[in-house]
């Protein structure tokens, strides 16, 4: 009985403390004041906020505009990726499967600044291509890490089944390694997405001036701060809340459908 109690206490107080800035947040982007721990009255002003300035919204449009973008074609080279690796040969599966892990071991700060680096030497102006290329750089070896296990776990002879059949290279690509290995696709589109949403460090050294994010935007808000970003600094609070909510919806949802297939 001792042990349970422990354990309980325990994950309970590693949740709260993961959470509880977040909580915090939420609490307070009901309140009509700008500054956390004074409380005015309760309040969707943030919200109202967040919903009709413009420079939010087009900030907010640039993120998602990148992330989605970001996402899609990261899957598509680290799927195309993943699939080159484990049909290479033993040696030059090794080199590959180590070079491929190189941006997520490195320093993030390193792989910015080589960026950075690059597009100056070849002559390429930071744009929206220039951020998209340094997201793709972070985003890519997830999507492969992320489906590896999945071609590990793949029944091979399914593959070699369906050649034996008449069926074509690419047809039994499609047809029948892609539909085995699509959760690990799934799973790292997913990593990209909230990867590139996460990101500031390649994001600062590869966008355009005249380019912001979330991370971004909050950053020159509260460095460079004036009576406008603090009163739309506050409605990012809002903004946490709701992407706090979306995230765990889909989490739960998610579960409860993986619940009823298994169950099936």
């Amino acid at each position: 009985m001792m042990k349970k109690c422990f354990k309980a206490t325990y994950i309970g107080l590693i949740l709260f403390l993961l959470y509880a800035p977040i909580l915090l947040l939420a609490v307070y982007s009901f309140n009509s004041a700008d500054i956390i721990g004074t409380w005015g009255e309760f309040s969707f002003r943030h919200y109202i906020t967040l919903f009709t300035d413009e420079a939010i919204l087009e900030m907010i449009g640039n993120t998602l505009l990148l992330a989605f973008s970001a996402a899609i074609l990261s899957t598509v080279l680290g799927t195309a990726g993943a699939l080159g690796i484990y049909y290479s040969k033993r040696r030059v599966k090794t080199a590959l499967n180590g070079v491929s892990q190189i941006p997520i071991i490195n320093a993030e700060i390193v792989t910015a600044l080589a960026l950075a680096i690059t597009f100056v030497v070849v002559g390429i102006e930071k744009s929206f291509f220039t951020l998209l290329i340094g997201h793709m750089v972070i985003c890519a070896p997830f999507v492969v890490l992320s489906i590896m296990p999945k071609l590990k776990q793949m029944d091979n002879s399914l593959y070699e089944a369906a050649l034996d059949l008449g069926a074509s290279p690419a047809k039994a690509l499609f047809k029948v390694v892609l539909p085995q290995i699509i959760p690990g696709v799934i799973s790292g589109f997913m990593l990209a997405i909230t990867l590139s949403l996460d990101d500031y460090i390649v994001t600062s050294y590869c966008k355009p001036s005249t380019f912001n994010t979330i991370s971004t935007y909050v950053y020159n808000a509260t460095t460079k701060g004036n009576a406008h970003t603090a009163v739309t600094l506050s409605s990012f609070w809002a903004l946490t809340t709701i992407i706090f909510v979306v995230i765990v919806a889909t989490v739960v949802a998610a579960n409860l459908i993986g619940k009823k297939k298994e169950e099936r």
